[in-house]
């Protein structure tokens, strides 16, 4: 017995040091990609020649958050997952103010599309794709609003390298490939003015631009010159920089660019009108913040899942995470079990905050709400059975759904597809939108000002609005129908979405710390939940974070298409020892696994001992930055 009883001491202790011994090489191993060390400023985003248009604009003299506009812009002419018709958020740092301020630009349901328009047409949920999926876009506003209140440059200058990509630049290999599947799924073809502008070889055995091929888009190029064309009439008559700024905004929304876009989007079957775009306008809002270990995080508001990451630190903050060890079994069970908790309030409370009922944001964030939600994790299994809470009674408030909470279905029957534990089954559900869609924009500079971006929407295959080269966000996809579903997220005209995107700025003793963000729908906060922990409780560095392994969760409903849920199911690394995968097939666990394990990372961290700023962009895209 005592031989038995010592044979297994040792047996735990080798597993303890292997475990150890795998973490500690992880944090030693040199990164693929170097850290961008900036004395002046950075720039970070989803492809390097759009960085290169925010330094373009950073050497003009502009500040961040006139880098960051650029950029938005250039990833947008570039169709970096999105199109100038999609939506942009964003957090912004005010060194002036010493205050974080988010920027609400997302579009929002058009006239008519109502619950009963989309039955009528006998489908669950608005489509993935086509003119029926679009909201207003809202990116060209966001960019001319955040440009006009922060910014130091003119409209000018800082479209000016979109306007000569839109004249031609080097298609890139991924676009190309992008365009190239989707010529007969969900077909390009079918839209009149896509198809005029992503098919430049029409009948040919390629139809799309090639890698490397000078892609031109005309009526793009014209419409961004009528937005400068109008500033600098405005500039012209007399009006100082943030009119005229504003005056492009209005030719926009209200002016001849807006009847192309209506008449266009009409023209496919949409419903966009050109009321739905006069009405419309950006949001400069307050952001959410909880406070991390003496950090204090900010996201945006409920209208994004940005706040579940907030649910979740604060859930974690109950834990002794470094004790537990980096990626561990019992490590990945907590921030697994977590992560699932806060999604789960995200699936049910979350929605547009400018629409009756308000949604329970006090009691969703209060430490005593997440030391009972903590309670419910289960340290030895995988809870499958893990539902939303009820926060209103920790703001001294009555849920006005609570009938539709007590019916919450954790697995609705009609989608429960769940695989056996410790199935190592492939990544098919819903990993290609947990990994698509999205970009990210991350900018500094030495004067203070920092900027947290994920524009997205208007993706390939994107419905092009007429003549304008816009293409529209397919962004309805993430309403429900049906109140059971998430009474606050429920479509109808005038709505926005709840929406996946979620740029992040983080604050130590007053002064910024990280700003980061992420691609990839549903799996964006669980990534920058782990790239943050790897900072603060694991010592990574900027780069080494955003490199490191993560898991993934699919026990949320999709945010995209049939919102579907898997519960238990989990995404590991190819790099997972077997003696984790073992533990974690014994907690009733389905696992996955893949080299990837998270959209690409952008980061920036802010080194207050030297006065310097490093960024960093995980290996899984072609994200990077410059700084100087």
């Amino acid at each position: 017995m005592q031989t038995t009883k010592v044979s297994r001491v040792r047996r735990r202790a080798f597993l303890f040091l292997l475990v150890i011994g795998s973490t500690m090489n992880t944090f030693s191993q040199r990164t693929q990609k170097p850290i961008l060390y900036g004395r002046h400023w950075v720039a970070v985003t989803g492809k390097p020649t759009a960085a290169t248009a925010g330094a373009m604009i950073f050497q003009k003299g502009g500040n961040a958050v006139d880098a960051a506009c650029a950029m938005i812009a250039a990833t947008s002419t570039m169709w970096d997952t999105l199109g100038w018709g999609g939506e942009t958020q964003a957090l912004i740092y005010n060194p002036k103010t010493r205050k974080v301020v988010g920027i609400n630009a997302l579009g929002v349901a058009p006239t008519g599309a109502t619950v009963d328009f989309y039955k009528s047409k006998n489908m669950q949920y608005p489509p993935e794709y086509g003119p029926l999926s679009a909201v207003t876009p809202g990116t060209p506003g966001g960019i001319m609003v955040m440009l006009a209140e922060y910014g130091r440059l003119s409209l000018k200058d800082v479209l000016e390298p979109s306007i000569q990509m839109a004249d031609g630049y080097p298609m890139d290999g991924g676009t190309a490939s992008a365009i190239e599947r989707t010529v007969n799924k969900n077909s390009i073809k079918q839209w009149k003015y896509s198809k005029a502008v992503f098919l430049p070889h029409l009948g040919e055995t390629r139809e799309g631009p090639a890698e490397g091929e000078i892609f031109r888009q005309a009526d793009l190029a014209a419409t961004l010159r009528k937005l400068v064309e109008a500033e600098q009439k405005a500039l012209k008559s007399g009006k100082n920089r943030k009119d005229a700024i504003m005056a492009a905004y209005e030719r926009f929304y209200k002016g001849d660019i807006a009847k192309e876009i209506v008449r266009g989007t009409q023209e496919e079957g949409g419903l966009i009108t050109e009321a739905d775009l006069a009405k419309w306008q950006v949001k400069i809002e307050e952001a959410e913040r909880v406070n991390y270990k003496g950090i204090d995080v900010y996201k945006l508001s409920f209208w994004t899942q940005g706040p579940a990451m907030l649910q979740a630190l604060n859930i974690l903050e109950n834990f002794d995470l470094k004790a537990m060890g980096y990626n561990s079994p019992k490590y990945i069970n907590t921030i697994y079990q977590a992560m699932s908790l806060a999604f789960a309030d995200r699936d049910f409370y979350y929605g547009d905050t400018y629409f009756a009922p308000a949604e329970p944001a006090t009691g969703l964030l209060t430490k005593e709400y997440a030391k009972e939600r903590a309670k419910l994790i289960n340290p030895d299994r995988s809870d499958p059975a893990i539902r939303p809470g009820d926060p209103y009674p920790f703001q001294n408030s009555k849920n006005p759904f609570k009938n539709y909470l007590d019916g919450w279905k954790v697995v609705p029957a009609d989608r429960q597809t769940q695989a056996p534990p410790g199935t190592m089954a492939t990544t098919g559900f819903p990993d290609d939108s947990f990994y698509g869609g999205t970009t990210s924009v991350q900018a500094a500079d030495a004067e203070g000002w920092v900027v947290s971006v994920t524009p997205s929407g208007g993706w390939i295959p994107a419905v092009i609005a007429g003549r304008t080269g816009v293409g529209l966000s397919q962004r309805a996809q993430s309403f429900v129908m049906d109140p059971a579903d998430g009474p606050f997220n429920v479509i109808e005209p005038g709505k926005r979405p709840r929406v996946t995107l979620t740029p992040t700025l983080a604050m130590k003793d007053g002064k910024p710390y990280l700003a980061f963000s992420v691609q990839g729908g549903d799996s964006q906060d669980q990534n920058l939940l782990q790239f943050f922990l790897n900072t603060v409780e694991f010592g990574m560095n900027v780069q080494r974070a955003t490199e490191a392994p993560n898991i993934n969760s699919f026990q949320m409903r999709s945010s995209f298409g049939a919102h579907e849920i898997r519960p238990g199911r989990i995404l590991l690394a190819n790099s997972t020892p077997q003696n984790v995968r073992d533990e974690l097939t014994k907690m009733g666990y389905t696992l996955t696994f893949e080299e990837r394990t998270s959209g690409p990372i952008t980061a920036i961290w802010f080194d207050q001992k030297h006065g310097t700023m490093w960024g960093g962009a995980s290996t899984h895209g072609d994200d990077y930055g410059i700084a100087w």
